[in-house]
This record gives structure tokens, sequence and C-alpha cells, in this order.
């Protein structure tokens, strides 16, 4: 398998069958519920607890929510909709429910180890990471078209089913997402990279100017947050997030994130030496090349 995540495309996707079982009704099993049953699926949905069961039922996020494993009887399809620590620890009533036959794949932001535990657990699972989100969590979040033109990343091995593959495209097409196949290692590498370091930069930079307008005292920290507009807005929201969620993807994507904040480290100190030599010259070409570069990310 190529190492790199190429973008795929089907002529004509397979035509998912129903039931599709969802695990888990936040933000990305919610919204699958909503955009998979305006296609016209059934949707059966398993969650933990019995007040989201309700208020999933109102919402309409499912044809049918229980807490009993057994609703995923008869799915041909299972989409794992959860923290990455159930993932890494499943409970082995869902385990044992899920049907031998049925597609099986997950969410979590990092998928080698999400991969080396559930390869040995089901025979059709195929790691994937749909790369879509809001600041919102919980059953009120799940919301139409949040994959609509967003990468879906797929991480098959040598092993997978191509049967099992062609599925999960297809339901990646179902939602208007583009799908990307490609290694879980290269995967983990690159989300350190664009989606787990911004949460670590976003919190220091938070904890940075919060810090540095209390130790100078007076009326700075009342100051500083008055005047922070859109510009402050934008460079912290991820790391003003979910720290449970945050603190997962650093315990299970450690070794590369470190090399991504290794990195970053040394272009804020390459930063920090033209500040303190004053070479404005150099400091405007930095600038210069992010100003070119930033589109290439958009």
């Amino acid at each position: 398998m190529t190492t790199a995540l190429l973008a795929t495309s089907l002529s004509a996707p397979p035509r998912l069958e129903g039931p599709i079982g969802l695990v888990g009704l936040g933000l990305i099993g919610g919204s699958l519920g909503l955009d998979l049953q305006a296609r016209g699926l059934e949707v059966r949905a398993l969650v933990h607890r019995q007040a989201t069961a309700e208020r999933a039922r109102q919402r309409g996020l499912a044809s049918a929510v229980s807490l009993d494993p057994s609703i995923l009887q008869d799915c041909a399809l299972v989409v794992l909709a959860l923290p990455l620590d159930r993932l890494l620890a499943p409970e082995p009533a869902l385990v044992e429910a899920i049907p031998a036959q049925a597609v099986v794949t997950d969410v979590g932001s990092v998928k080698a180890p999400v991969l080396a535990c559930w390869s040995g657990l089901h025979p059709r699972f195929v790691a994937g990471h749909p790369m879509a989100g809001t600041a919102s969590a919980g059953v009120e979040a799940g919301q139409r078209g949040l994959f609509a033109g967003r990468p879906w990343v797929l991480t098959p091995t040598p092993h997978t089913d191509p049967a099992a593959l062609d599925q999960l495209c297809g339901l990646v097409a179902a939602v208007e997402a583009r799908c990307l196949v490609g290694d879980a290692a290269d995967h983990d590498r690159a989300v350190a990279l664009i989606s787990h370091l911004p949460v670590l930069v976003s919190a220091a930079l938070l904890q940075g100017v919060d810090g540095c307008a209390r130790q100078q005292g007076g009326a700075l920290p009342e100051l500083v947050r008055a005047l922070a507009s859109s510009g402050f807005a934008d460079t912290t929201r991820v790391g003003g997030g979910n720290p449970e969620l945050g603190t997962l993807m650093a315990r299970c994507n450690r070794e590369a994130l470190q090399t991504a904040l290794a990195a970053y480290r040394r272009s804020l100190e390459q930063l920090e030496q033209c500040l303190a030599e004053e070479r404005w010259p150099a400091l405007q070409e930095e600038l210069s090349t992010c100003q070119r570069l930033r589109p290439e990310f958009l």
C-alpha cells in the first residue's frame, strides 16, 4: 500500500444497504444519523444514557435508539462514533453485539492504536476519520451537512476486505465527503501537525496572554479581554475546546505530537531571534513566506 493519503473516487459507489448502526450520537454520530436518514436509510443507534436516548429520539437523530447493544443486530455497517478511550477499551458487550458480517469503522482522530485494537476484534474493521467538526459536543451537537466537502480518511491494511473498503467509500460519498485512503501512521503524523498541534499552540497562546497580563498587573488583564477581537478568537478557538478530547488526542498520538511541537518551537525561536536582533527585513521575509503558504492549507 502506498503511504500517501490519496483521494479516491468511485464512478458508481456501492449502494448502502441498511440498517446502519451508530454507536454514539454526539457531534459525529448525530450528524451521520441525520444525513443518512435524509437519504432514506434506516439508522439504529446505541447510546449509554437514557436521557441521551430520549433527546436523540426527540431530535430524530436515528430511526431507533436504544441502550441495548442488541439493536445492532442485522446491521450491515456499524460506525463507532466513540471517544478514543472507549474505542481503545471497548465494552465486551459491544464487541459481541456487532454482527460478524457487518462492515465496521470508527471516527477517531488517531488511527494506528485504534487499528491495532480493532483489527483483532472484528474481521471487517476499517479505521476511519472524518475531518469535520464544530465546537459543540453531545446529543445537541449533530447537524445536517457537517461532512459535505470535508476530507474523510480511511486507513485500510493489506489484509482489509476490499468489499468492506468499497462500502465505506460509499458511506463517505453518501454524506458528500471527500474520501482519502492511506496509511494509518501517515495519517497520525499529518493530524499531529494540522489538528493536534494547533490545540496545544492555541492553549499556550491563551495561557501566555493571560499570564503576561496578570504579571504586569493593573488594568491590563481586563483591557486585553476587552480588546480581544476576531483575530484572537480565530487563533485560540481550538485551545478553548473540549479539554478531555484534547488530552486524549495528545495521549494517543504522543510521539508524532512531540515531533510537531519541536518543529513549532524552532520556528518560534527563529521569529523571536529576528525580533531580538531587530532584523526587520528577515522578519518580513518570514511573514511573506507564510502569506504564500497559507492558501495551500485552505
